[in-house]
Order: structure tokens, then sequence, then C-alpha cells
């Protein structure tokens, strides 16, 4: 099986600031919530409104992974 890309689902009323300290905590918080929301244009260009997470939203913590 080929490594898949860590991702998070949030929690209930968790805001991007929340996600971003508990999936990424050594980064500084604000570089942290641009690159998630960089990592998930599905949720924070698509969805109206903008930024709006759902229980069942694949939110992506890291790059994607490169295939060999």
């Amino acid at each position: 099986m080929s490594r898949q890309r860590r991702f998070v689902t949030p929690q209930a009323d968790e805001t991007i600031e929340q996600l971003a300290a508990r999936a990424l905590p050594d980064e500084p918080l604000e570089s942290a919530v641009d690159r998630i929301k960089a990592w998930n244009l599905h949720i924070f260009a698509m969805r109206r409104p903008p930024g709006l997470m759902l229980g069942s939203d694949v939110v992506f913590v890291e790059p994607p992974v490169a295939q060999a």
C-alpha cells in the first residue's frame, strides 16, 4: 500500500485556528492556518460560507505526497 497524506476530521464547532493548533502544534498559528487553507481548497475556496467545516470533512494536514 502506498503512503497516504495525513489528515484530520474537524471536531464539533472547531474553528480553523483550533484545528490548525491541534494538527500542526509545532508551527506558528498563522502559518499553520495558511498551509491548511492551501491544502484544502475544497473547503476554503468552494464552500459557502467559505471555511465552513463539517465533521465529515477530510482536512489534509500536509502537502500532496509525490508518487514514485
